[in-house]
């Protein structure tokens, strides 16, 4: 197909398991995508990372094979999307755009004690009041410091002038423009535990604290505007970036959580629940996170900030992988929905999913994952039933933190990612929580949030209100038969979290 007037929106949703392509038509609906599984490297037990050329080359083949298998021609695509994982982060060469070492994860926890050593210091209160996140090794400002260290340390021969530091959307930004772009978004750099929150720059005293220098970091942008324009050699063609997104905010714009109250909960390879909470910065006094949900510059040139608090769960999806690939308790994630169902109750197992330790609304970098309850009469189905439980109560903490926090009890909760197709855990989190759970038709959120941002930015739709309505609701599920003893074992759920923690130093 090749016509004048653009006919699609192009997203790219780079996540922590996978690199996804996706094209959206002019009705929000996905016309192709392809798709490229990310290899995870574990050099050390708690560490984790990806390589960035990996990741890029993935980025690039999956553009590429959308357009192949779908027979749409790049002149075709008015503007692309960005969204990606956040928190992971890397350094690279700007001469040679090489990477000089891994980019560190979001799940990695390498710095756990230099987080412990500057909570000892008392930093800990002033990070949170600058930056609106609890001081943890989830963050990238720690991974960066790790990461020049290191480079210092290994490579002495790299000239520190020469260096670019930067979330995944800034990496992804740079080789998408041929090197000629260095910039992130808002929302992105509202995770890096180095941007002012109030003010949405680079805060010189946090960059001093951890010895990052600010000549390496990324130029701060809104999250819809133009980001510059794709090198013409990747795809043929010049094509305008006009969002830019952190994943968890993407999936907040696309389910139109755009008013206080509104809120929903991503189900990848961690949870996310975010509320948005308007233009005030709202503080969270129930250990949840303050964050930027998205900003755009208006017609007088002002940039305009929305804001949100979030929940952020590290391991649920990828307790299901670790079933699959880990102890090989499965062969794929779509098996633990009828093996859940084989049994009526998880014969007394709970799971606590701290394979990375614990998020919100614990911060405790020392937990570990542990099944608690076992006896002689557990079998299979049960493991698997309780790891599917425990990330519905996991999501129930955050759930009551949120009510706490915002004073008006959550009615409804929208969801999206891969394990929401399960409908166990779906009707399962709605008995937990008493509350209806809404599933949409399109469950790529994360990617439908990027291209309605992309597309809004150059006009390709005039109305956002319009968009998100609508969007198809695939299912809602109600509060059941079984929400009464869901909430009696949650109880018995937090005491195997509290057992859980403080598991290593």
């Amino acid at each position: 197909m090749n016509t004048n007037t653009p006919q699609y929106i192009l997203a790219l949703d780079l996540g922590t398991t996978g690199n996804r392509a996706i094209l959206f038509d002019s009705q929000g609906a996905i016309a192709g995508q392809a798709y490229k599984e990310l290899t995870q490297h574990y050099p050390q037990p708690g560490w984790l990372e990806h390589d960035p050329e990996e990741l890029w080359q993935d980025t690039r083949a999956c553009m590429r094979q959308v357009f192949k298998d779908t027979g749409v021609a790049a002149d075709s695509v008015a503007a692309i999307g960005l969204t990606v994982q956040r928190e992971t982060c890397l350094l690279w060469d700007k001469t040679t755009g090489k990477p000089l070492h891994n980019a560190i994860v979001w799940q990695d926890r390498r710095t756990a004690p230099l987080c412990r050593q500057l909570t000892e210091q008392g930093k800990a209160e002033d990070i949170q009041e600058r930056t609106g996140l609890v001081l943890d090794a989830y963050f990238s400002a720690t991974k960066l410091a790790w990461l020049l260290d290191w480079v210092k340390r290994e490579r002495p021969e790299v000239n520190l002038d020469n260096v670019l530091a930067g979330t995944i959307d800034t990496w992804a930004l740079w080789n998408l423009t041929g090197g000629q772009v260095h910039a992130t978004d808002h929302s992105n750099a509202s995770r890096t535990m180095l941007m002012n929150l109030a003010h949405q720059e680079w805060d010189e005293a946090l960059l001093d604290l951890f010895g990052i220098p600010a000549a390496i970091m990324p130029q701060i942008q809104p999250s819809m505007g133009i980001f510059g324009k794709t090198d013409p050699e990747l795809v043929g063609r010049e094509i305008p970036i006009t969002a830019v997104f952190g994943d968890q905010q993407a999936a907040l714009f696309a389910h139109g959580c755009d008013r206080p109250g509104m809120l929903k909960c991503t189900y990848g390879t961690g949870c996310f629940l975010i509320g948005f909470t308007g233009q005030e910065l709202t503080r969270s006094r129930n250990q949840l996170l303050s964050t930027i949900a998205w900003t755009n510059a208006t017609q007088s040139g002002k940039t305009e900030v929305n804001y949100a608090l979030e929940g952020a769960m590290f391991t649920t999806g990828a307790s299901i992988q670790w079933l699959r690939d880990g102890i090989q308790l499965i062969d794929s994630a779509a098996q633990t929905e009828p093996l859940a169902r084989q049994v009526k109750s998880t014969n007394g197992v709970y799971f606590v999913p701290a394979l990375s330790g614990l998020g919100a609304p614990h911060w405790d970098m020392s937990a570990r994952g542990a099944f608690l309850g076992i006896t002689g009469g557990v079998q299979r189905e049960h493991l698997v039933r309780s790891v599917l439980e425990a990330i519905a109560y996991q999501v129930k903490e955050v759930v009551e933190a949120m009510n706490k926090d915002c004073n008006t009890a959550i009615k409804l909760l929208r969801v999206d990612g891969g394990a929401c197709q399960n409908d166990f855990l779906m009707q399962f989190q709605s008995d937990v929580l008493g509350i209806p759970v809404q599933r949409p038709a399109v469950l790529e959120a994360t990617a439908q949030g990027a291209a309605f941002g992309a597309g809004l930015a150059v006009g390709f739709w005039d109305n956002y209100s319009t968009l998100v309505k609508t969007r198809q609701i695939d299912q809602t599920f109600e509060p059941g038969e079984g929400q009464q003893a869901a909430q009696d074992h949650f109880q018995t759920w937090l005491k195997a979290v509290e057992r859980s923690k403080n598991w290593v130093d």
